[in-house]
């Protein structure tokens, strides 16, 4: 058995960042433990995610179980597995949140958790590549992001199209307002994906104090008592433990947190000894409190020749594309998931967005790979509440740590999610049905025309929709009685543990998760070493 100060289980979107600045002092010992490899050639080219997404080498490629929103379909749920989590399979957009998604953490009793308290925390981890104002923007962190010009005809007459609308054109929704359309920001630069291993563990690799292994799955945390001493994990068949000195963080992800902390016997006593689990400590919020965004794509066919990657991206096109991505860094290859979205209000009154619509300058159609580019022409626009209220969750099934947990959403049991999803479609609509983008000659697909009132809208969500991928809040912060983790990420009623990285936030934020992911990570850097 090895020894060190500290253990992150989990090098994702904000273990590695815990690596990198636990291991900054040279007399902390750090271990890093991944589950997966240290890289994929794919994860350095941004239009990579397309591949990945989809690959077991690196993802985790969950599903969902099939609920009634789904229309008994099970969802995917893909997770990074590999140096970098899933900043290293995502779609690259870069989306802090709004201050009100801080400031109602810090109302619910979490002290040190509103947006002035985590402003330093999200400019001190970026570098932010473009003009902005500074009191908001960092410029000299390790993860480089940059914003996009809206250079191409598409993008400008979309952001002409939401202005007809009532949608103001936001050239930084990371500032100091979110509201508005805008180029995605992202974090690519130099061509290449930044993920937290590329901008946190690649520079400090060769740091004696840090001992990275991947291909090492975590069974179970190593419990004395009520404290946490260590972590016992699995590389390529070997079983192996290591203790930690002062404390473990789990940063393993919404779905694998909560997986490790049942794995260990914390979390709802019943549920654990049906399994044969010894339970350790009676904790019931585990695994409880899912949300995701549950986003249908709405579907678009051009008729206009030219404006999409359906004709610029296929054939000979593709060929064209690569060669622009290598002597410009910009093209298809270059490009965001969604390159391309709003934060909208859906009716007048509100204090901030409630909405969010991502467009994506292409469709696509299933392949026996995954997704493919369709040979119609047209565009895709995802659109949803940004802030849903129904909850679902994620229990282990079984006491081998090799076997997916079962993943319920629970969609749309909070009616107030359907109306809002309702409205967001109808917003994408107007939209895409503007004057400033008659030119384009588009029709639409999905949900169609022929479907107008709520019911059918509805109905199509429940047939058609999937998620964008923003598993949050299974391992919740908070004081009530289903909260896992206190203000300081520490685990109710165990020593020694924090967690670390989505499955700590008590709500969803408004937009993309990995920043507040990093962001988190972060901040439990500095509640270790306040702690020291």
């Amino acid at each position: 058995m090895q020894s060190y100060d500290y253990i992150i289980v989990g090098a994702g979107s904000a273990g590695a960042v815990v690596a990198n600045r636990l291991s900054a002092n040279p007399r902390h010992q750090v271990l890093l433990l991944e589950a997966g490899p240290a890289s994929h050639p794919w994860s350095r080219i941004p239009i990579g995610y397309a591949k990945l997404l989809t690959n077991p080498a690196v993802n985790w490629l969950y599903s969902s179980e099939p609920e009634a929103a789904t229309n008994g379909r099970r969802i995917p749920v893909p997770r990074g597995r590999l140096l970098g989590g899933s900043s290293a399979i995502n779609g690259l957009a870069f989306v802090r949140g709004q201050r009100q998604d801080f400031d109602t953490w810090a109302q619910m009793g979490n002290s040190g958790w509103s947006y002035d308290d985590v402003l330093p925390l999200f400019r001190r981890m970026e570098s932010y590549e473009a003009d902005g104002d500074d009191q908001f923007r960092g410029r000299e962190g390790p993860l480089r992001v940059t914003n996009p010009e809206p250079r191409d005809p598409l993008y400008q007459a979309l952001i002409a199209a939401a202005g007809q609308v009532g949608i103001p054109h936001n050239p930084d929704y990371n500032g100091a307002t979110q509201e508005g359309i805008a180029m995605s920001q992202a974090t690519i630069a130099s061509r290449q994906r930044m993920s937290t291993a590329q901008c946190y563990l690649t520079p400090i690799r060769n740091r004696p104090n840090l001992h990275i292994e991947t291909e090492a799955l975590g069974e179970s945390l190593l419990l004395e008592g009520s404290r946490c001493t260590g972590v016992r994990y699995r590389v390529r068949g070997e079983l192996r433990e290591a203790q930690a000195g002062r404390e473990v963080v789990v940063s393993a992800g919404s779905i694998n947190s909560p997986q490790l902390l049942e794995l260990s016997g914390i979390g709802q006593a019943e549920r654990l000894a049906g399994l044969g689990i010894a339970v350790r400590h009676n904790l019931p919020g585990v695994g409880e409190n899912l949300r995701d965004h549950y986003a249908p794509r709405t579907r678009w066919a051009v008729g206009a020749r030219g404006y999409t990657f359906n004709d610029r991206g296929r054939g000979l096109g593709l060929v064209g594309q690569a060669l622009r991505y290598a002597l410009l860094g910009r093209g298809m290859l270059s490009m965001v998931a969604a390159p391309m979205r709003a934060f909208v209000r859906s009716r007048e009154g509100l204090e901030a967005p409630d909405l969010l619509l991502g467009w994506v300058p292409m469709l696509t159609e299933p392949g026996p790979k995954g997704p493919r580019i369709a040979k119609q022409s047209g565009m895709t626009c995802y659109a949803h509440p940004m802030r849903p209220e129904s909850k679902g969750h994620i229990h282990i099934t079984s006491a081998d740590a090799s076997r997916a947990p079962a993943i319920n959403f629970n969609f749309l049991s909070s009616p107030v999610d359907a109306e809002l999803t309702i409205r967001a479609i109808r917003i994408a609509r107007a939209v895409m049905t503007a004057p400033a983008l008659a030119h384009l000659n588009i029709s639409e697909i999905g949900p169609g025309p022929g479907l107008t009132n709520d019911d059918e809208i509805l109905d199509w969500v429940k047939r058609a929709a999937e998620t964008t991928y923003h598993p949050v809040g299974t391992c919740k912060m908070g004081q009530d009685p289903m909260a896992v983790v206190d203000a300081q990420l520490r685990v109710h009623g165990i020593q020694g543990l924090r967690v670390a990285d989505a499955s700590i936030m008590p709500t969803l934020t408004s937009g993309n998760t990995n920043a507040p992911s990093i962001m988190i990570g972060e901040k439990v850097s500095d509640l270790v070493l306040q702690a020291a």
